[in-house]
């Protein structure tokens, strides 16, 4: 037997949480074969196995978080495959067969619903079952995981001692089978997104699995009900019964550590700017239009990540960071710039960074700025991505907000809030026309920049937004 523990896939990283299992115990699994998807602070994370064998115990539910170096799952390197189709063991056939009436009562604990059928919820425009679902849900609704590894126990007792032996051995993973939730990775988490804990819902699939029309039916119905109930604000139910509890985990968790930690320690000066940025849209406009462009998303957020590379550069203090050693304080500057680019995910707020990113083109950095939002949105950032930014824009303009006092970065000393972009009233050569406005943010930390430091950084971007050739100089 070899136990896996969990391993630091990130920087640091003390915990993970287990979002869902690709093996079930008994099953055998081959050297690199992804085995489970972890949920750490930065990424989702699949685990490839290092060990070949069968799989006799997962030490960790979905859903349950697990330190570092904890048992993860044991693998028996020794253990024989499984009997081929067509000639099951007998413990398998006894398994597999019609379900049988439990001899003995017991306390439902599967996860199945419950045998009184009158308190069942009713599902809508659910699929009809096919016989095999529905012989599979009489299975889990009438016996209980264990109890059903029992009575396949009794029945093997007729078999002879060596069968009746061979099944007590395998019995846990018997129970454990049978009290694994059938569906596959993308229904769980699809039902994960959706809050849905797949226990409560019945899987109409031909063996009984619970299918993405399942779930989604699930939720029409639990949506149905939310709005027949009484509205929050009304009379009848009492405050305690109103409040929502939402454990903090996995993202959620290690932003709000950090930004406690950035806000506590590093003594934020925070300076703003309006901007007229009507050259920045009418660039961005011939941008679309060229062919080394063509099929390339750009935004105005691409000419301000080229302004914030161009004006640390010029001012190379904002791009650093403060280090506590057993010798007193060092500034670490960098002679590179990571930039990072805050995305809201539905884990919660990543701010993944574009390496190097002072030796990006134009449209090379076009590229890594959609790749960067691409790979945020659909929970994929990796660790590496997450590590050594130097410097951090914050886009807030995309959800309509003038402006804002971001909070720097853990490990960084500059952070840039990019807002909307407007049509406003302007100033020009005496009068007043319409031009497209914006308001730049920006925070540092004042042990690093001082006042006049961060106020030329910001008129330094804020010189690129308004005339974008200046960057051909």
């Amino acid at each position: 037997m070899t136990t896996f523990n969990l391993p630091d896939v990130g920087e640091g990283l003390t915990e993970a949480d287990i979002a869902a299992w690709k093996v079930a115990v008994g099953d055998t699994v081959e050297v690199n074969q992804v085995f489970v998807e972890i949920e750490t602070a930065k990424s989702l994370v699949e685990l490839p196995s290092p060990y070949a064998g069968v799989v006799t115990e997962l030490h960790a539910a979905e859903g349950e978080t697990l330190a570092v170096d904890s048992p993860l799952i044991t693998i028996d390197e020794e253990g024989n495959k499984p009997a081929p189709t067509g000639t099951p063991e007998p413990a398998e056939a006894l398994a597999t067969a019609a379900p049988v009436a439990s001899e003995e009562p017991g306390p439902l604990v599967g996860s199945g619903p419950t045998a009184d059928a009158s308190h069942r919820r009713q599902r809508v425009n659910r699929p009809a079952p096919s016989e095999s679902g529905k012989r599979t849900a009489a299975v889990r609704a009438e016996s209980a995981p264990a109890a059903l590894a029992d009575q396949i126990s009794r029945r093997a007792q007729g078999l002879g001692a060596a069968v009746a032996r061979e099944v007590d051995k395998r019995k846990p993973a018997v129970a454990n089978f049978m009290d694994r939730v059938l569906a596959k990775p993308p229904v769980r988490r699809l039902a994960k997104e959706l809050n849905i804990d797949l226990q409560d819902v019945v899987g109409t699939g031909t063996q009984g699995e619970i299918t993405r029309e399942d779930v989604n039916s699930y939720n029409a119905q639990r949506a149905a009900e939310r709005d027949a109930a009484p509205l929050y604000w009304q009379k009848g139910a009492s405050q305690e019964t109103r409040i929502e509890r939402i454990t903090v985990r996995g993202v959620r968790k290690a932003t709000a550590k950090a930004m406690v930690d950035s806000a506590f320690t590093a003594p934020h000066v925070s300076i703003f700017v309006d901007v007229d940025a009507s050259r920045t849209m009418e660039y961005i406009a011939r941008l679309k239009k060229s062919r080394d462009f063509e099929g390339i998303k750009v935004s105005p957020l691409l000419v301000l990540a080229r302004a914030v590379i161009w004006a640390a550069a010029r001012n190379p203090s904002v791009n650093a960071s403060w280090v506590e050693t057993e010798n007193g304080a060092e500034i670490h500057q960098k002679h590179f710039l990571n930039l990072g680019i805050a995305a809201a995910t539905p884990r919660g707020l990543l701010v993944p960074n574009i390496k190097d990113a002072q030796n990006l083109s134009m449209r090379e950095l076009a590229i890594a700025l959609n790749e960067l939002a691409t790979t945020a949105r659909a929970g994929k950032t990796a660790p590496e991505d997450m590590r050594n930014g130097t410097l951090s824009i914050t886009n807030i303009g995309v959800l309509g907000i003038d402006t804002g006092t971001p909070i720097i970065n853990p490990g960084e000393v500059a952070i840039v809030a990019f807002g909307t972009i407007r049509q406003k009233p302007w100033v020009v050569d005496g009068e007043v026309v319409p031009r497209w406005i914006t308001t730049l943010g920006g925070s540092f930390d004042h042990r690093v920049v001082d006042g006049d430091l961060s106020a030329r950084f910001m008129a330094d971007v804020a010189a690129i937004m308004e005339e974008p050739a200046l960057l051909l100089d």
